[in-house]
């Protein structure tokens, strides 16, 4: 071979990318002991030596934060749940404020889409949005964990202690929607949306729901409560398989707006009114939720204060500093869905 050994030479000659090299070299545990092994074992028969100035620049901060949405399910070609939009500006000026450029992209669902990331030295950190099946999603933060990436995530607590989190105070908002409700004069509460842990948000808005009828004396009905998720076809769905199983109910608390949006759409479709007949609240405030037919009774939740706290505790880890995962509480949206007069006019 002619020439100083690169880090190219030894990927070919291992039969191995050259990140995986980059990795095996500096004995990453996300690469397998024989292929660390292997790797390292060409290194020294090339006599390759690392270039400690080009590690040294490679290690130096790019003043840019990554923002990894979670391709969601969604009626258009975006993938993204719109709540998310009004929360990408929020967090867009934040990273201006403070200095720093973001990069926007999709989460990959490789098993080294993480690795990759950091070996690019295309950000200083990551911002998680969204997340699919919680259970499933675990495994793909223990490798982050394992890593050393610098993250945070918006989404529930986790128990595994996985990172830091930022999210709403989702039990506490499910809990307002039901009193509400039961305010009103309903008895009969649906409740539409996944209850596992599984979708752990929507499962602590359920527990919100649940403490709120315990409080005021109802009895939990499981016929009442519906799987579905932040789709609105999911919300029409299920409504429809209430209606077809004759399960009689006067309100219903969707676990997100678009479950609620196209619950309503159902209903009307069976000659159902909103809210005369049924009682309809939805969850995160999103921005049609005003403009939805009648406008939607929300959960709202925060989104400037959430971009904002998520740069801010991202650039907080980026500089060493110790941090615990926060919440930030709801505030309740009264609208016509509900039978009230809408505070805004759509």
């Amino acid at each position: 071979m002619k020439g100083k050994a690169t880090s190219f030479d030894i990927a070919h000659l291992a039969g191995v990318s050259q990140s995986t090299v980059s990795r095996a070299l500096r004995n990453s545990p996300l690469v397998k002991a024989e292929t660390i092994a292997k790797v390292q074992q060409i290194a020294r028969e090339l006599n390759y030596k690392v270039d400690k100035h080009a590690s040294s620049l490679r290690s130096q901060q790019s003043a840019t934060l990554a923002l990894l949405l979670f391709e969601d399910p969604t009626t258009d070609d975006s993938l993204i749940n719109p709540f998310f939009l009004s929360m990408l500006g929020s967090i867009t000026r934040a990273c201006a404020r403070q200095g720093y450029d973001l990069l926007v992209s999709f989460q990959q669902l490789s098993d080294d889409w993480h690795a990759d990331y950091e070996d690019s030295h295309k950000a200083d950190g990551i911002i998680l949005l969204g997340y699919g099946d919680d259970v499933d999603y675990q495994p793909k933060l223990q490798q982050l964990d394992a890593q050393g990436t610098r993250y945070v995530r918006w989404g529930p607590l986790s128990e595994a202690g996985s990172g830091i989190s930022i999210g709403c105070d989702n039990r506490q908002g499910g809990l307002a929607a039901t009193e509400h409700l039961i305010a009103l004069g309903h008895r009969r509460i649906a409740f539409i949306g996944n209850a596992s842990n599984h979708y752990p948000e929507f499962f602590a808005r359920y527990q919100g729901y649940v403490k709120a009828l315990m409080d005021a004396g109802l009895s939990i009905e499981p016929a009442l409560q519906q799987d579905a998720i932040t789709t609105e076809q999911a919300g029409y769905d299920a409504v429809a398989e209430l209606l077809d199983r004759k399960v009689p109910f006067d309100a219903l608390f969707a676990a997100s707006d678009l479950i609620a949006i196209g619950a309503m759409q159902a209903l009307k479709e069976r000659g159902l009114s909103v809210p005369d007949d049924v009682a309809v609240v939805g969850f995160d405030d999103i921005p049609v939720a005003r403009f939805a037919s009648p406008p939607l009774t929300t959960v709202r939740q925060d989104t400037k204060l959430a971009g904002e706290m998520l740069v801010d505790s991202l650039i907080r880890l980026i500089r060493g500093e110790e941090l615990v995962s926060l919440t930030i509480p709801t505030s309740l949206i009264a609208r016509r869905s509900c039978g009230e007069p809408s505070p805004e006019t759509p």
